[in-house]
C-alpha cells in the first residue's frame, strides 16, 4: 500500500526527513513513532501530497506522489492532528460538502455521509452546529470526513489527541474495526494505544528511521538484557559490591535509601536470569528482603532505547 525508498526533505539549514525508507502492507495497522521534531508530520505531508519531497520516491496504492498526486489523494483519506473543521455548519452538511469536494456523486454522496456517520456514532449529532460539540464528537466528525470517500488508505496523526480515557478507549476500538476494510498509518505518542492497536510500528528520531518491527519483537530484544530490582534492609554500599560479583551482573545501582531500606537495580547479561543466585546470597548473607523482580520491559522501554540522546548530543 505505501512504498517510500530514500525519502528526504530538507529546509535552509536543516534535515527534517533524513533518506528513510519502509513499507506498509495492504491491510495492516501500522503506528508510526518518534519524538517531538523526529520527522513525522513532514514524512506524513509528503505522502499525501500536501508536501513535496527534496529527494527519494514514494507510492499510496501504486501511484506515484509525484507524477500521480491526484490520484493519491483519491485513495488516501487523512486526518490531521488539528483537525480544520467549520464550525458554522452542521454534521452532516458539512460531511456532504466534503464528499462533493471529494468527486463523489448526489447519490454516492447521500449513502457515503450516512455511512461514515454511523461508523462514527454521528448519526445523533448530525444536525448539530460543529462548533458546539465536544473535543471527542469534533475528532470523530474529522475521522468521517477522511473515511467519506472510502479511501485504500487511513493516516491518522495523533488521532486520541485532547480526548478523555472513555474516548480514547472508544478511539481504540473503532480503530480495530477499520482496520478490518482499511490500512491504516497512525502518529501518536500514547504507545499503550500502540501496543493495543498496532500489528506494527515503525520509529523514527531526527529525521532517520531507527526500527521497524512488530511491537512484541522490539519488546523482546529489549528484554534479553534483563533487570531485578531488589529491595533490602542492611548496608547497601556491601550488597551492591556483593552483588556485583555474581556471575552475568553488568551493574547495580542504588536507586534510593529510605530509613534502613535501599532499593537496587540490577543490570544483566543478555538472556540471564539472575533472581536465583540474588536469593542465594540474601540468604547467605541474612539480608531482610521485601522485593526481588525482573522487570517486563514495555513498547515504551523500547521507543526510550531507541531514541534516547546522552545530554547534548
Amino acid at each position: 500500500m505505501i512504498q517510500v525508498s530514500n525519502l528526504t526533505k530538507r529546509y535552509a539549514g536543516h534535515t527534517a526527513v533524513d533518506s528513510i525508507s519502509f513499507e506498509v502492507g495492504k491491510g495492516e495497522i501500522v503506528g508510526f513513532l518518534g519524538p517531538n521534531g523526529a520527522g513525522k508530520s513532514t514524512t506524513l505531508k509528503m505522502l499525501t501530497c500536501f508536501l513535496s519531497a527534496t529527494e527519494g520516491t514514494a507510492t499510496v496504492a501504486g501511484y506515484d506522489i509525484y507524477d500521480n498526486s491526484i490520484n493519491v489523494r483519491k485513495h488516501v483519506g487523512y486526518m490531521p492532528e488539528n483537525v480544520p473543521l467549520y464550525p458554522d455548519m452542521r454534521v452532516k452538511e458539512y460531511l456532504t460538502f466534503r464528499s462533493r469536494l471529494k468527486g463523489l456523486g448526489f447519490r454516492d454522496t447521500k449513502k457515503a455521509v450516512n455511512e461514515a456517520m454511523d461508523i462514527c456514532s454521528l448519526s445523533d449529532v448530525d444536525s448539530k452546529i460543529i462548533g458546539t460539540l465536544s473535543k471527542g464528537y469534533k475528532q470523530r466528525v474529522g475521522l468521517a470526513d477522511a473515511l467519506v470517500n472510502k479511501p485504500d488508505l487511513l493516516i491518522l496523526d495523533e488521532p486520541t489527541n485532547g480526548l478523555d480515557p472513555n474516548q480514547i478507549r472508544q478511539s481504540r476500538e473503532l480503530i480495530k474495526r477499520l482496520g478490518e476494510r482499511h490500512t491504516i498509518l497512525i502518529s501518536t505518542h500514547i504507545l499503550s494505544e500502540v501496543e493495543m492497536t498496532c500489528g506494527r510500528v515503525i520509529i523514527i528520531d531526527r529525521g532517520v528511521l531507527r526500527a521497524s518491527d512488530t511491537p512484541a519483537n522490539l519488546v523482546r530484544r529489549l528484554q534479553a538484557a534483563g533487570n531485578v530490582s531488589l529491595e533490602i534492609k542492611g548496608d547497601a554500599e556491601k550488597a551492591e559490591e556483593a552483588i556485583r560479583k555474581l556471575p552475568g551482573v553488568k551493574d547495580v545501582v542504588k536507586e534510593f535509601q529510605r530509613s534502613e531500606w535501599a532499593r537496587l537495580s540490577i543490570s544483566t547479561d543478555s538472556n540471564v536470569d539472575v533472581r536465583e543466585d540474588v536469593f542465594g546470597l540474601v540468604l547467605k548473607k541474612k539480608w531482610n528482603i521485601r522485593e526481588l523482580v525482573r522487570h517486563t520491559a514495555s513498547l515504551e522501554d523500547a521507543f526510550v532505547d531507541l531514541v534516547h540522546h546522552p545530554e547534548g548530543e
